[in-house]
């Protein structure tokens, strides 16, 4: 298979016509077209597997054994106590947003923080946390996140980009490539919360993360969604990835609430009653959120006492009770690794 040539300085990317199959990740570059992927029982044996320079391979059972990753990973990160994807179904609803403003009010009360950015084609972070212009280093740990304060680190495919216009075309197992390189090289040290930033949908880097993070253990998800039909009837689809592979809603934000977004099947409150999840609360279409994520800066310093963010810190309070519940409920006699507000 061609090899990913992913360095901090920079990134080789191409866009060749690789297998309309490689959108899954455990397909390989160099599979045919049909290819089942490597987990598959049919893998090597199938009508597709005929001439696959990986048949024999596949056939024997070897590719089916669990990714030595899984394992590093969960050693990588075992200084790391809370781990939260923020998903949403639909694009353009703001998970960026809450992310990085997440990110910002939990350390503002004192915790240790970091933010991943796997949405690869699209990422966000760097200007929504003022870091544009800003590079990867390596040390003898691996790659060091970059800062934005001594408690709030954050990594990007976007500090990698000799030009942030730059466009990605990758298919899935460079992605796939990349987000475990986040995970297995990236020195993210002792935090208390990494908030893992998705792109929209339920596809490659969404299946990346959670077959990545299966021993590490994710903690949760907090989904987002704006109130107009047409993204929650995506976003009730992020909700059904969640229950199927085992991801704890840990709370549901409606944002760009109390706008022209019009609520026509109840918004975000009817839609978490009726899917039996919790809504957290809702974040207003709000001047101070647009300057927010276009200057680089949190709320808790643009604008403290704005009905943003007052919303924001009852969605963290609602999200860290929910968190600390679900936590006690998996391991009722062990020690819940939730820091203090």
């Amino acid at each position: 298979p061609e090899e990913i040539n992913i360095t901090p300085n920079g990134i080789s990317s191409d866009a060749e016509d690789a297998s309309a199959s490689a959108s899954k990740t455990d397909v390989p570059d160099n599979a045919p077209e049909h290819c089942p992927g490597v987990q598959s029982d049919a893998a090597g044996k199938a009508d597709a597997c005929a001439g696959c320079p990986n048949q024999k391979i596949c056939a024997s059972g070897e590719a089916r054994k669990p990714d030595p990753a899984v394992n590093e990973i969960q050693y990588k990160l075992q200084s790391v106590k809370n781990k939260i994807l923020v998903l949403s179904g639909k694009g353009g609803v703001g998970k960026s947003t809450v992310s990085a403003q997440l990110a910002w009010t939990l350390a503002s009360r004192g915790h240790s923080v970091g933010l991943l950015d796997v949405d690869i084609c699209g990422p966000s972070l760097p200007r929504m946390l003022g870091l544009v212009g800003q590079e990867v280093h390596s040390s003898a740990e691996g790659w060091s996140p970059v800062y934005v304060t001594d408690n709030l680190c954050v990594m990007s495919i976007g500090f990698m980009l000799p030009n942030e216009d730059d466009a990605i075309i990758w298919r899935g197992p460079k992605k796939n490539g990349l987000i475990r390189q986040f995970l297995t090289d990236v020195a993210w040290g002792d935090l208390d919360y990494l908030i893992v930033d998705t792109p929209p949908g339920t596809s490659d880097e969404h299946l990346s993360i959670v077959t990545y993070l299966q021993q590490a253990k994710i903690d949760g998800a907090v989904v987002v969604t704006t109130p107009q039909e047409v993204a929650l009837q995506d976003v009730r689809k992020e909700i059904n990835f969640c229950k199927k592979v085992g991801i704890r809603v840990l709370g549901v934000v409606e944002n760009m609430s109390d706008s022209v977004f019009l609520a026509s099947t109840g918004g975000a409150p009817a839609m978490c009653k009726k899917m039996d999840v919790p809504f957290v609360g809702s974040v207003p279409l709000d001047s101070n959120v647009l300057v927010a994520g276009e200057t680089g800066k949190s709320l808790v310093e643009l604008a403290p006492n704005s009905k943003p963010m007052t919303r924001f810190n009852t969605i963290v309070d609602a999200v860290l009770s929910n968190l600390q519940q679900h936590k006690s409920e998996a391991a009722p006699n062990a020690q819940v690794e939730i820091p203090p507000a």
